[in-house]
């Protein structure tokens, strides 16, 4: 019996030995798998917890671009505002700052958010006190580098603006991270773990498309006080009548946008120097006055940061925020610059199809072809200034636009507010017209 009993004894332990080295493998890979999803994840709270170089830099480009064209751009036209249809170079400033907040999104919520109402509720907060300060800078409260007064009639005040569009577009792009599911699929797979994005960014375009085509524009007219013209009314204000009854209009008298702006928020609260007027149909002069012979249109306000327009400028949020995921969950430097490359070309391409089909590139309505392109231009900018400022380290050439960008927002107050300009002139040789801006507007820009 005790000879039965150590055999089996022998054979069980044999059988545990086998069992052991049979599991200890699948053991080790277990181990090996939490030790490196610590890795990432401490890797990630690293990149999390400091600034990406390469996006400063970007907000700094962007912010010089401004400047640039703001000051610039009377001087050369080329640079300035396409006057409706078309790309030039300030085109490409506010797709910049919308790509830049949606990439800093997806950095802000890097980790999962413990409370969704509390985090909803700090992005509302941001975002309504960056609405406010846009109200303030562009409303009209402000007069200008020639005048030293402020305030603004709240009848005429203008409501929407640039910083106003950046808020629209952030709070629509923070809901959709904050609230919308993510899926568990490979971490390559973007198009699929934020699949829920991209059905916002669908419907998004859709409703756009819907109103911009479908919607009927009537016959319409308003009231100018600073025009001449035959038909005047009893106030001593001109009317003008623009003839329109037309679906799918995309021109600067017709179209549905201008519409919906003028019913919500009033024709009196719109921009009132609206860029179309440097079209060749307005007849504009060299002082800026339009001619009796000008339709029209020409003398009506139009908003181009309006409110139909918003929803595609949520859009290319929202795809700045994809390129922020790709940051914030690929390590490799490789890894990143192919999805924002194959991104990049992606949106280049179709958007270029679509302006081929017919939808025409356009800031002012900010057409679909216009964001897919604009956002594909900001793509391929913010890879070539990751590529050398992160990758490859040229941070100190890029020192000034790295500064610019940390400290972008106050530089817009100072640039919007004209403070900088007032103060310069404040310093005059003799007589307080012979002054430096004084000097640069009449030797300079007016030649």
């Amino acid at each position: 019996m005790s000879s039965l009993c150590s055999k089996s004894n022998l054979n069980f332990r044999r059988k545990l030995t086998e069992l052991q080295v049979q599991v200890q493998p699948l053991l080790n890979e277990h181990e090996d798998d939490e030790e490196s999803q610590q890795q990432q994840q401490i890797v990630v709270e690293k990149i999390s917890n400091r600034r990406i170089a390469s996006l400063d830099v970007f907000r700094g480009l962007s912010i010089f671009l401004m400047v640039v064209v703001d000051f610039a751009g009377s001087s050369l036209p080329i640079i300035a505002h396409a006057p409706w249809n078309g790309l030039h170079l300030a085109d490409f400033v506010m797709p910049m700052f919308l790509f830049a907040a949606g990439v800093s999104l997806a950095i802000v919520y890097n980790k999962k958010v413990q409370c969704r109402y509390e985090a909803t509720w700090k992005a509302t907060v941001r975002a309504v006190k960056l609405f406010v300060l846009g109200v303030f800078l562009q409303g009209g409260y402000l007069h200008g580098i020639t005048s030293l007064t402020y305030g603004v009639d709240v009848e005429t005040i203008r409501l929407l603006g640039i910083l106003q569009r950046i808020a629209i577009g952030y709070s629509v792009a923070a809901v959709c991270e904050i609230w919308l599911p993510r899926q568990t699929w490979k971490k390559e797979a973007f198009l699929r773990n934020y699949i829920w994005h991209w059905c916002a960014v669908f419907f998004l375009c859709t409703i756009y498309i819907g109103l911009t085509y479908g919607q009927y524009v009537a016959d319409w007219q308003f009231n100018d006080l600073y025009t001449l013209s035959s038909l005047v009314s009893e106030n001593g204000t001109t009317i003008h009548t623009v003839k329109c009854s037309v679906r799918g209009d995309l021109g600067p008298a017709c179209n549905a946008a201008g519409m919906i702006d003028r019913f919500i928020l009033g024709i009196d609260h719109l921009y009132q120097k609206p860029v179309y007027r440097n079209m060749k149909e307005c007849n504009i002069s060299k002082d800026g006055q339009l001619s009796e012979a000008s339709p029209s249109w020409c003398y009506a306000p139009f908003e181009p940061e309006g409110i139909l327009s918003s929803l595609t400028a949520s859009v290319a949020c929202i795809i700045g925020l994809q390129y922020g995921h790709i940051l914030t969950e690929l390590q490799g430097h490789k890894d990143r610059l192919c999805n924002w490359s194959f991104m990049s070309v992606l949106f280049l391409v179709i958007g270029s199809i679509l302006a081929l089909l017919g939808i025409p590139i356009n800031k002012s309505l900010y057409t679909i072809s216009y964001m897919l392109v604009t956002s594909a231009a900001a793509g391929i900018t913010f890879c070539a200034l990751y590529l050398l400022v992160d990758v490859y380290g040229w941070r100190r050439v890029a020192f000034g636009l790295e500064w610019m960008g940390k400290h972008s927002l106050s530089i817009f107050i100072l640039v919007t507010s004209n403070l900088i300009v007032i103060a310069l002139q404040g310093f005059y040789w003799k007589t307080p017209h012979n002054n430096m801006i004084h000097w640069i507007v009449s030797h300079v820009v007016q030649k």
